[in-house]
């Protein structure tokens, strides 16, 4: 079945998730009418390979005409308009970057599948292990059940008080009429007179009843208003902060908003309730009468009540984020659009354009010597409807951008901080006017503040911003440090080897295996360390100290990483063929024990920009180990050729040698052309031997670039392995070709 068919099978609570994935950046609309189209393609191939981008970016905009015809034929003139309007902005946003659109896309079903994963997986583990999260989710959801019916309750109540009080004013009315008494007897008379009377203690009784039911009512309202505002609200913007950083998705604003919405029409049919008690007070009145006395009261603790939740419903449902840089919120550049999004959660349609919100930067920001100051560009104000978020009260800025003030003195060399430690704010205010026939008109103003930002004013700077934002967001959920960097809190590596995984995770399939932190946990905290989950790790040692007496900081040695993987070994990184993070100890060790030609695959640690190289073993004429690594292939060798390549064709050879392949299986005992086979050219696009007859035509001989390590002969004589047909048809190629092979010679035994 197709995965998006299993994803419309789910529940609402799984169906929720999915929906947190789609915005208008990629609208859900697309994922729903070409969904077979989407999962029949590579996206992650696709997200790695810039002109595939652009065609499969091209395929889709004749996807979604095809799709306009269709509902030209249907006649459906809703969805056509909503699908010319798709394809501009999927044109504004992707046009001149295709790749980001593609990462969107496998990202989105990488997250798809994660949901019917743990849907699955839920669904076998029964209803007896639901999660404590789950249980204290259903409490709140029984809690919101019991107000509503309490306020139903309540309609009731007033509906009663107010009948029997007409019954009373009749009654009264009749007894003080002489006329309407005539024919009554003494005992006739005395005995409608005790029926007034009762009906008027009943009365009373039933005014206490409401009085102290609607303070009841506020009670579980106020204990509701609590639990959302100071633990569920909280516990929403942590998970937001975590998945900015890469960690699990954010989802549950949906039902953030359902409970905000419950309570909010709940507290406006109290404040309804109140206006009702206040004319049957204006009807009939008396003394110590309980709404007279209470009536201020209950109305100041509603409207107070209501004042509190709609002040607290303003949030930043998508952090501010570049486009051309999805997986990297929060850090901005200057003169580069970026785009935030905001909620309303209290989802009512007299609301809907009432809410004008406007963005300001660094609004609170005490003025220091040395901070650089930024103007904000483009439409900085929005109002707030429901027609363009899937029925959410909302607002997107996509066009806002940052400029720097050119004021004298403005930046100098005295200031605190370097650029990538300063931290700025970008807030949201508006106000609200409600009026209520009956009750006071409602002024509340509202505020939302995004998480602290970097702003960079060159691409260079991306990776030290993109440090300080994952150091930021691990170690405090308080939106308004912005002096966190005068004297950054170190870390403990529990928390920073998970934050580690995520990056990997976040832009792969695999995140790192213990083996591997445990090898980044020894570069960190040092081997005596025996990788303590509480050693400490200051904020100096991870992005700004040179790591392991090399010229550049621990964290930029793995952003070079990520982005070598992004750009050449995502397939190979997600199949688990790199081991990537080893110490050159633990490498030997693994190895020892091994056939000879067993390889394994590690990034360098002494290059800055990333590179990866291969470790085989062999054994001497004693029967020792002998190890072998070759010289780090970067961004620049694997441009040329592929890393399977290279493994396929790599020889080594000295001076009148036979050149050999000595790498066999990929470690543990896996052949080697069994784990790089799929990645091999295909049998078409081999570069065939050309007969003389071409030779003369094109005047060029084809060649082949292969990988070869050259070494003095006296090192090979003692662990040479025997040829294959197939190295002797290479050693025949490399001789006639000799002048047109390229050659990376690297020292045997030189180890990285």
């Amino acid at each position: 079945m197709a995965q998006w068919c299993q994803l419309q099978m789910l529940d609402s609570k799984y169906l929720e998730q999915v929906d947190q994935l789609y915005d208008d950046s990629f609208p859900m609309d697309i994922r729903q009418y070409l969904s077979r189209w989407i999962e029949s393609i590579d996206w992650d191939t696709v997200a790695v390979q810039d002109s595939l981008a652009t065609i499969r970016f091209h395929d889709l905009l004749a996807q979604l005409d095809d799709q306009h015809s269709r509902f030209a034929l249907e006649s459906n003139f809703l969805q056509q308009h909503n699908f010319r309007k798709i394809k501009r902005n999927l044109q504004d946003r992707f046009q001149e970057d295709p790749v980001t659109m593609a990462m969107i896309i496998s990202r989105n079903l990488k997250e798809e599948q994660k949901i019917l994963v743990c849907a699955k997986e839920a669904e076998q583990e029964g209803e007896g292990a639901v999660s404590a999260m789950v249980v204290e989710k259903q409490k709140l959801d029984n809690k919101v059940k019991e107000l509503k019916d309490k306020v139903q309750f309540m309609d009731q109540m007033l509906k009663n008080l107010e009948d029997l009080q007409d019954e009373y004013d009749f009654k009264m009315n009749t007894l003080k009429n002489q006329n309407e008494l005539n024919g009554m007897s003494a005992k006739e008379l005395e005995k409608e007179k005790f029926n007034t009377t009762r009906m008027c203690i009943e009365l009373k009784q039933k005014r206490h009843e409401v009085v102290s039911f609607l303070s009841e009512l506020l009670n579980l309202t106020q204990s509701l208003i609590q639990d959302l505002i100071n633990e569920e609200l909280p516990e929403w913007k942590q998970r937001q902060q975590i998945a900015c950083i890469g960690g699990p998705p954010n989802a549950c604003v949906d039902q953030l908003q359902n409970w905000f919405t419950a309570v909010a029409e709940s507290l406006q049919q109290v404040r309804q309730h109140l206006n009702k008690m206040l004319e049957l007070e204006q009807k009939f009145t008396y003394e110590n009468d309980p709404i007279s006395q209470k009536k201020s009261h209950l109305e100041n603790r509603a409207l107070d009540l209501l004042k509190n939740l709609l002040s607290s419903s303003l949030v930043v449902e998508r952090q501010p984020c570049m486009p051309t840089h999805p997986q990297r919120p929060l850090v901005l550049k200057t003169g580069v659009q970026f785009t935030v999004k905001l909620r309303f959660l209290v989802k009512l349609h007299e609301f809907n354009y009432q809410l004008k919100v406007k963005a300001v930067f660094d609004k609170d920001v005490t003025e220091k010597k040395g901070f650089r100051k930024f103007n904000i560009l483009g439409t900085n104000t929005k109002v707030m409807n429901m027609e363009e978020s899937n029925g959410s009260l909302a607002a997107e800025f996509r066009h806002l951008q940052l400029k720097e003030q050119k004021l004298a003195g403005n930046r100098t060399n005295e200031g605190p901080l370097i650029v990538t430690e300063e931290l700025h704010s970008l807030s949201f205010e508006s106000e609200l006017h409600l009026n209520q026939s009956g009750s006071p008109g409602l002024h509340i103003k509202v505020e939302a503040m995004a998480l602290p930002l970097v702003v960079i004013s060159n691409v260079c700077q991306l990776p030290s911003g993109w440090a300080s934002i994952l150091w930021y967001n691990m170690l405090t959920t308080e939106p308004r440090n912005l002096k966190f960097f005068l004297s950054p809190p170190s870390a403990k590596w529990s928390q920073l080897s998970e934050v580690l995984s995520w990056q990997f995770s976040s832009v792969t399939k695999r995140g790192l295996n213990q083996e591997q932190l445990n090898m980044l946990a020894d570069k960190l905290l040092g081997a005596k360390a025996q990788r303590n989950p509480d050693g400490t790790i200051p904020w100096t040692k991870f992005c700004k100290q040179s790591a392991n007496e090399k010229s550049f900081p621990f964290w930029l040695w793995i952003e070079g990483i990520l982005d070598l993987i992004k750009r050449h070994l995502l397939s190979l990184w997600n199949d688990g063929c790199i081991m990537g993070f080893i110490s050159k100890e633990r490498e030997k060790a693994l190895l020892s024990n091994k056939c000879p030609g067993t390889f394994l695959l590690r990034f360098s640690e002494s290059s800055k920009e990333g590179a990866i190289t291969f470790t085989w073993i062999e054994h001497d004429v004693h029967d020792k180990p002998v190890y072998h690594s070759v010289e780090p292939y970067t961004k620049k060798e694997l441009s040329a050729v592929s890393l399977p390549d290279i493994i396929r064709t790599y020889k080594v050879m000295a001076v009148e040698n036979i050149p050999e392949n000595p790498l066999r299986f990929l470690y543990p005992d896996v052949p080697k052309d069994k784990a790089f086979g799929k990645y091999y050219p295909k049998p078409s696009e081999t570069p065939e031997p050309m007969d003389t007859d071409v030779q003369e035509v094109h005047g060029y001989m084809k060649t082949e670039l292969i990988s070869v390590s050259e070494v003095h002969p006296s090192r090979l004589q003692d662990n040479m392995m025997p040829m294959s047909p197939d190295d002797y048809k290479v050693l025949e190629r490399i001789m006639d070709l000799q002048d047109f092979v390229p050659q990376m010679s690297s020292e045997f035994q030189g180890e990285n």
